[in-house]
């Protein structure tokens, strides 16, 4: 399996783990984030603790921490799989995103200073640019997710320059959900151009009336594609991943090797 190097747009994403234990979380949840398992894939304690160089404990700490946050979930007779979302569950997480992200928004417009706002446009105008990169014919797996780490660094850091901690964790756990539910369906959703450009002139204008709505409009965007696509590509397929849940996923070079929900769910 080609390795990919971790961007620096990951990086920011990525804090500094303190434990074994806080070092597999992150390292699973990177690994599900860049779509090295991909929705539905089996996670198996053994070839993860090899492949970290760990012992099934820290292991077994992190999956169940990644269920308790929706990344994963585990099955009798199953196991441990890549969560795969249902049309609700997509939902669901809009509802919660919109509720953080507008309150984001608002805190921004009061609060942020003049650096941090002059910041915030110029990550607008790159993340605009890398989606609009990501989003065209046969993009690669590095550049689909460079563009959307990029983005979910843009949000997270709006919720830093509020300057509320709670706020970011909360809505970073939330985020996680939707960015890689959005990995693999990047393509189908077109996005507007300058987006996110046009975000950022509502927020600066430090209106929070007008920051909530344009965050809200923001958020809201092509939420029902998203659901569409979602419940088009799994929905009719998880008896084809069902049948192969017990499959693990076989190793080269010491790693897990991709294998691409394409070729595991039965076409609608």
């Amino acid at each position: 399996m080609r390795r990919i190097t971790t961007s620096r747009s990951a990086r920011m994403t990525r804090p500094m783990a303190t434990s074994l234990s806080e070092r597999a979380y992150l390292l699973i949840r990177e690994g599900i984030l860049r779509g090295e398992f991909p929705l539905g894939a089996p996670l198996s304690r053994r070839k993860l603790a090899l492949q970290y160089g760990m012992s099934f404990l820290p292991i077994s700490d992190a999956l169940r921490r990644l269920e308790e946050e929706g990344l994963v979930e585990s099955k009798p007779r199953v196991g441990t799989r890549v969560r795969i979302p249902t049309a609700q569950d997509v939902r669901d997480c809009y509802i919660l995103r919109e509720a953080l992200e507008c309150q984001a928004a608002r805190l921004f417009a009061e609060k942020a200073s003049s650096q941090e706002r002059h910041e915030l446009r110029a990550m607008a105008k790159r993340v605009d640019a890398l989606l609009k990169q990501a989003s065209g014919e046969d993009p690669n797996q590095d550049l689909v997710f460079r563009a959307q780490a990029y983005h979910l660094s843009f949000h997270m850091r709006i919720a830093e320059c509020t300057g509320c901690s709670i706020l970011r964790s909360t809505l970073e756990r939330n985020q996680a959900l939707t960015f890689n539910w959005l990995y693999d369906i990047t393509a189908t959703v077109p996005v507007p151009p300058r987006r996110h450009e046009k975000l950022m002139e509502c927020l600066v204008r430090g209106d929070l009336q007008i920051a909530e709505t344009a965050m809200r409009e923001h958020i809201s965007y092509g939420l029902g594609e998203i659901q569409t696509a979602i419940s088009s590509r799994f929905d009719a397929g998880f008896g084809e991943v069902d049948r192969l849940e017990e499959q693990q996923l076989s190793t080269v070079s010491g790693g897990p090797t991709k294998v691409s929900w394409r070729t595991r769910t039965a076409k609608p």
